[in-house]
């Protein structure tokens, strides 16, 4: 990953609201937020305003063009329109010296996973602003939660954002653990359990062995956010201070680094209200702070970050997330055993009505499940093959499913062997894929590129039906033939002969 100082000009990031600040004297109403915050006005508006032309232009012309002029500059502009109107923003310095060299797509997936954990726990962001029209709550919310957010990417004091070296991840993706029969069986039996503990009602549930993926119940796009926090903040991995995660999802040291000013509003705005008005106060929840999770004795996670309302049931602080299949409001409990983490949902709405008790759940999972949940951590670290499980001789690796969000790749340790040539041109090679699926749009289309590199390295990409193949092959002895051969043992091997091409 690229570096750059908590205080550098290379990074900004910003959301802005295109339905506001559109009358003159008005403009700053359109700014949600902003990072680094301390910037002036004036710099803040410039480049929202710069990057409000080129959305103008990407929508006039093809996004093809609008990237042509966008990466002729010495900045690269990332747009995600999250909502209707409402845009994400990252500009980025272009250093080839510092190793700043970015994929765009892997950039905005940034900026969509950001925004996808907010609207998990905030709702959408459109709904926030007709809620309170002025802003202030929005502003509240967001300045926080991205900065946040930001702390996982902060090495010292260095912000390290996904550059050409993490080009075999996919960030918005969940990871699996590959189980044996006879304990997806257990696993399948365990998850009847928790769902019987709530009662009649309908829960869900997630599992998880270290930061991998075991079962759930979810949707995929919430078992992707969900699998997303619970690897940043829950897993044991999550938990220990001095443990690396060997997902792509690494455990940040705090937020120290990053400036106080830029977890609040700007002044003079209406952020500050809640903040300053006693009568009116709002207690703001950060999910996403660090270190803020420990195990309980009976070995629930237990958290301060939703505090307690005053006057309020206990209930009003125990985490609550937002599904985006239901729509509904979920108390979420997570419970852990060595490596293993269970996360499950009840609806809010069941509690409030009294038909479900939060600490009558908690105690019939310690009953009903804590027997079974130590046998099957058991069984799973006794075949667990360590961070190179899923390592294969001769082969880096990243193999997408689009459609079940999943993806699987060799372990980092091993994608650092390869040589920064290697990397630099299966970086190259995945924008040209990128660029196809863009012009393409929602239309499927096969593509197969090989492409051996300077260094004679073989750089495959295979997209069929929904998934994709990325590989290197450093063989430099290996002719066209012999690559071809080798890309299709793997398929047929690992991938049900899935990346088979006619």
């Amino acid at each position: 990953m690229a570096s750059m100082s908590s205080g550098d000009e290379s990074l900004r990031l910003c959301a802005f609201d295109l339905r506001r600040g559109q009358t003159e004297g008005q403009e700053l109403d359109k700014i949600l937020f902003f990072y680094p915050a301390e910037l002036d006005l004036s710099t803040q508006l410039s480049v929202i305003g710069l990057s409000e032309g080129l959305i103008t232009f990407t929508r006039l012309f093809s996004p093809e063009a609008a990237c042509e002029v966008i990466e002729a500059e010495r900045h690269s502009h990332v747009f995600y329109e999250a909502e209707p109107d409402i845009w994400m923003v990252m500009v980025v310095e272009k250093n080839k010296e510092t190793g700043a060299i970015w994929r765009i797509d892997a950039l905005r997936r940034v900026l969509k996973e950001v925004h996808s954990l907010f609207v998990m726990f905030h709702g959408s962001i459109r709904a926030l602003i007709e809620k309170e029209p002025t802003g202030g709550l929005t502003r509240s919310l967001l300045y926080p939660f991205i900065t946040d957010y930001l702390s996982n990417f902060f090495v010292g004091k260095k912000l390290q954002l996904p550059t050409f070296r993490e080009t075999l991840r996919e960030r918005g993706t969940v990871q699996m653990l590959t189980l044996a029969r006879d304990i997806a069986v257990e696993v399948q039996s365990l998850v009847q359990v928790l769902d019987s503990c709530a009662g009649s009602l309908r829960c869900h549930s997630m599992i998880l062995f270290q930061d991998l993926l075991v079962s759930t119940t979810l949707s995929a796009d919430d078992t992707v956010d969900l699998f997303t926090f619970a690897v940043m903040r829950l897993t044991s991995k999550a938990l220990s201070s001095d443990a690396s995660s060997w997902s792509y999802l690494r455990k940040g040291p705090g937020s120290s680094e990053i400036s106080s000013r830029s977890t609040l509003a700007p002044i003079g705005s209406i952020d500050s209200l809640h903040s300053r008005n006693g009568n009116d106060m709002h207690h703001v929840i950060r999910p996403l702070q660090n270190d803020k999770w420990t195990k309980g004795k009976d070995g629930f996670l237990i958290t301060d970050i939703w505090g307690l309302e005053t006057g309020g049931s206990p209930d009003s602080a125990i985490p609550t997330i937002w599904l985006q299949q239901t729509q509904e409001r979920m108390y979420l409990l997570a419970y852990q055993h060595n490596s293993l983490t269970l996360l499950l949902l009840m609806p809010t709405n069941a509690i409030v009505n009294g038909d479900l008790s939060v600490s009558a759940v908690k105690q019939q999972v310690i009953e009903d499940a804590s027997l079974r949940i130590l046998k099957i951590e058991e069984k799973i670290s006794r075949g667990w093959g360590g961070e190179n499980t899923y390592h294969i001789k001769g082969y880096r690796y990243l193999v997408v499913d689009s459609d079940m969000e999943l993806s699987r790749a060799s372990p980092s340790g091993k994608v650092t062997t390869l040589a920064k040539e290697s990397l630099l041109a299966l970086n190259q090679l995945r924008e040209e894929v990128d660029l196809e699926k863009s012009r393409a749009k929602r239309q499927e289309k096969d593509m197969e590129i090989c492409i051996r590199a300077k260094n004679n390295v073989w750089v495959i990409a295979r997209v069929t039906r929904g998934k994709e193949l990325y590989m290197a092959l450093e063989k430099g002895s290996d002719t066209l033939l012999d690559t071809t051969d080798a890309v299709g043992r793997f398929s047929n091997r690992y991938c049900s002969g899935a990346f088979l091409m006619d």
